[in-house]
């Protein structure tokens, strides 16, 4: 795996959600993020963009950036055929109705072998992986260990895992106050993934295009 590193003394770090956009919750997430003048990347299923467009144009217009998560979020092994149907439908969808652009994708789950990372690398993308994951998705794990999870795994270059929908994540809204403190307290600043890759050193960059990029110091 690929790590992306940083400028000595760079305490940047990078927040994820996935699988929006979803309905009150990237709001939320919206309003939170703009307490703390903190920029994200949002890595949408086109299913729910096709539901939700009004919200998807929130994000972009609150400034920040956007990532490929396929249509339907499906984890088994794909032909090319589907894959691109996963990948440029939702593509499509994005510039339709957010007037943006994308060249950054992360495969559900993280699966690297299913055909839709290969075909997202064939098309010029830059896989998007993660260092720190939240576990947010735990459904027995209480608000409290997100955060702790992020707080101590949190190094310069981290890129965290987070979510935003697929289900209930009123657990996600209560940690991530506390998250984004105590890190700012730490003196970390939060950028976008682009942000985040442009202060990497130039031969990680362009490195980013042909493996998947998982930043770390």
């Amino acid at each position: 795996m690929r790590q992306v590193r940083l400028p000595a003394g760079e305490k940047l770090i990078a927040l994820t959600f996935d699988d929006g956009p979803w309905p009150v919750t990237t709001e939320a997430v919206l309003d939170i993020l703009k307490r703390y003048q903190a920029r994200a990347t949002f890595f949408w299923v086109g299913k729910n963009l096709e539901r939700y467009p009004q919200i998807a144009r929130k994000v972009v217009e609150a400034g920040h950036a956007v990532g490929d998560h396929t249509w339907s979020h499906q984890y088994h092994k794909v032909t090319p055929q589907a894959a691109a149907k996963e990948i440029d439908s939702t593509a499509a969808l994005i510039a339709r109705d957010t007037e943006t652009s994308t060249r950054l994708f992360r495969p559900p789950g993280g699966n690297l072998k299913n055909g839709l990372a290969k075909y997202a690398l064939s098309k010029g993308y830059t896989v998007v992986m993660w260092s720190v994951s939240s576990a947010d998705t735990d459904p027995k794990a209480p608000w409290t260990a997100f955060a702790d999870n992020v707080l101590r795994g949190a190094r310069p270059g981290t890129i965290v895992l987070m979510h935003d929908g697929g289900g209930d994540r009123r657990r996600t809204l209560e940690a991530l106050p506390v998250i984004l403190e105590g890190l700012q307290q730490q003196g970390y600043r939060f950028v976008s993934v682009p942000e985040l890759l442009a202060q990497a050193q130039p031969q990680e960059l362009e490195a980013s295009r042909a493996r998947p990029a998982q930043a770390r110091p």
